[in-house]
């Protein structure tokens, strides 16, 4: 079990991530993509992602092992500024700590079968073992994330409006609460299923919560408690995403009408099938037909929280509600991390 312990300040500090990850995403879809549970959200994706693989499995696999610890410096935090700044800090990652952090995945792993020793290069700082890391990743990325963004950020964005939610209503102690089973609040304390046994005390520098597609099962930190404290949580599944997906859902072309327009406005930042209706000034049969229109449309995720529904836009969904162009920090975003549509 994980027992993370709160004061004050922390409880004052707990943050969302403000969108998905994408070493966080990439390096557990890896995880995801050698087991078979899951069959059900992860089949389609894993059949998918494999056709489109290149042999980065083959040198990923050194460094991150189907179960246990990987390496806390393939996950830094300006992972949420895209791709790109992700691979840079990576490279940037200082060699006594890359040996250090090697040494502890070289100590878990059996005898019989060491690091390779192309390892003891990277953390000397050569360029040529990092370059086919950082090519390993980036090929990876390519194959198993791009092609899925789209519907991976929905599924965020879904949980976040979530949390948001529940510290609107509660505050802090209300927000960890809502987090998923596996997370359990006992203030000061927030516990979690996890492998080992550990304490962490945040000690006034907060918590950022990480909400992630791929994650599955329990939650993940960084092994290091040096490092700043991220906690990367599984999102709600409800179905399975397909390549591009929401943007060529075939039913987009159903969206006609001033009344299903209204209920995509009154949807905003989110809301319930009561909210929706009386936003929209319709009866909560007809917020909730239309609500599945758009949800069909790829335009809407619709989340369970207790004996409410709660529906948040997609990207798309907010593409199309702004006239096909993004608010300003949303275009800065996507021009960053580059949503894919095939």
């Amino acid at each position: 079990m994980l027992r993370i312990h709160f004061t004050g300040a922390d409880l004052a500090g707990v943050r969302m991530a403000a969108r998905p990850d994408v070493l966080w995403e990439t390096i557990l879809s890896f995880h995801r993509l050698r087991d078979r549970r899951g069959a059900l959200v992860y089949g389609e994706w894993r059949s998918e992602t494999r056709t489109r693989l290149n042999g980065e499995t083959r040198l990923l696999g050194a460094l991150v092992p189907a179960r246990g610890y990987f390496p806390d410096f393939l996950t830094p935090p300006q992972a949420l500024g895209g791709v790109d700044a992700a691979l840079e800090a990576v490279r940037a990652t200082p060699p006594a700590r890359i040996h250090a952090e090697l040494a502890v995945l070289g100590s878990e792993r059996p005898a019989a079968a060491p690091l390779p020793s192309w390892t003891t290069a990277l953390a000397e700082g050569r360029a040529e073992p990092f370059s086919r890391l950082l090519g390993a990743l980036r090929g990876y990325h390519r194959a198993a994330i791009e092609p899925y963004w789209t519907y991976i950020q929905a599924r965020v964005e879904a949980d976040r409006a979530v949390r948001g939610r529940a510290l609107l209503d509660g505050g802090a102690d209300e927000l960890l609460a809502s987090l998923p089973p596996m997370l359990r609040w006992r203030a000061p304390v927030l516990e979690a299923d996890y492998p080992v046994d550990r304490d962490l005390h945040l000690d006034g520098r907060g918590l950022l919560l990480q909400p992630s597609y791929f994650c599955r099962g329990s939650a993940v930190m960084y092994r290091d408690p040096e490092l700043p404290p991220v906690l990367v949580y599984p999102v709600t599944h409800t179905d399975a995403p397909s390549p591009g997906e929401p943007c060529r859902r075939p039913s987009l072309g159903r969206l006609v009408g001033h009344t299903r327009s209204a209920v995509l406005q009154a949807i905003g930042q989110g809301g319930t099938t009561s909210e929706l209706a009386r936003r929209a000034g319709v009866s909560l049969a007809s917020a909730s037909q239309h609500a599945g229109v758009l949800r069909d449309a790829g335009l809407v995720v619709t989340l369970r929280q207790g004996s409410s529904v709660l529906h948040t836009l997609t990207p798309l969904g907010a593409a199309l509600l702004h006239g096909g162009a993004q608010p300003h920090e949303r275009r800065r975003r996507y021009a960053r991390n580059g949503p894919v549509t095939s």
